[in-house]
């Protein structure tokens, strides 16, 4: 399955799950990040890291390696 980090500007998916555990996955729960929501991409930096990203009304930006623990449906 794809994952965040590989999605592109303007792409809205969902989150089909959360890969890892112990702090990091808690981190990103922490953001609004979880099971089912939708998250729509609106940047990329150039060079792939970090992401912004809009998910529950508000905006975001995740690192790469944060983002690699999120999986995506399109």
């Amino acid at each position: 399955m794809a994952t965040l980090d590989t999605a592109r500007p303007g792409d809205t998916v969902t989150v089909a799950r959360l890969i890892g555990d112990g702090a990091a996955k808690r981190r990103i729960m922490d953001m609004g990040v979880t099971k089912g929501a939708t998250v729509h991409v609106r940047k990329v930096a150039p060079l792939g890291d970090p992401v912004e990203i809009t998910i529950r009304g508000y905006e975001l930006t995740l690192r790469s390696e944060e983002a690699q623990h999120v999986e995506i449906a399109f």
